[in-house]
């Protein structure tokens, strides 16, 4: 079953290189994978939110979702799992970017995006502009994909994983306002 999974996983990446990648595509998905280095636009949105009443909690639990996503999946399950990179597995995957000096799985970009997107959108239900904070961290998981820099059960996971610290993240800023409003 895991030998499925590796070859799946190559195969898809073997097709996107072939079917998807484009000359005019390549700069914009070169230019959103890297404003994910260090979760550095996600940082920089919630520091935003943080300026806005309004929009406060959604700041302060991007943050903690970030500093979640930070330590479980970067500190903790990179190291564990220990994933080679797929460009140096896959005879014929062309890497689009500088190679990595940390391990591939999971992928901390997609971690990270949807750590900060699952926090935001739990906190600003109504909040129209949810639905593009979800699609740039759909875009910057994908943009992984495209460059041949993590396998897709990598984005997967790093997405599943990012989502279940922004929803952690949001309970525990709910809970802490509703405790000090108590007080």
């Amino acid at each position: 079953m895991i030998e499925q999974l590796l070859t799946l996983d190559g195969n898809i990446l073997l097709w996107i290189q072939d079917h998807v990648r484009a000359e005019w595509l390549t700069p914009i998905v070169k230019m959103i994978t890297k404003l994910g280095g260090l979760g550095f636009i996600w940082i920089v949105l919630c520091l935003f939110l943080l300026c806005f009443k309004k929009t406060r909690q959604a700041g302060v639990a991007g943050l903690v979702a970030l500093v979640l996503s930070l330590i479980i999946n970067n500190a903790i399950l990179k190291k564990l799992v220990a994933r080679t990179r797929p460009y140096e597995m896959i005879d014929g995957l062309k890497l689009l970017t500088k190679k990595a000096t940390d391990f591939s799985f999971p992928s901390g970009h997609s971690a990270s995006a949807f750590a900060a997107a699952a926090a935001i959108c739990k906190t600003q239900k109504g909040s129209k502009w949810r639905w593009i904070v979800l699609i740039g961290a759909v875009c910057m998981a994908l943009s992984r994909l495209y460059i041949g820099i993590h396998y897709p059960s990598d984005v997967i996971c790093g997405a599943l994983s990012g989502t279940l610290c922004g929803l952690a993240a949001a309970f525990l800023t709910d809970a802490a306002v509703k405790h000090f409003r108590k007080v």
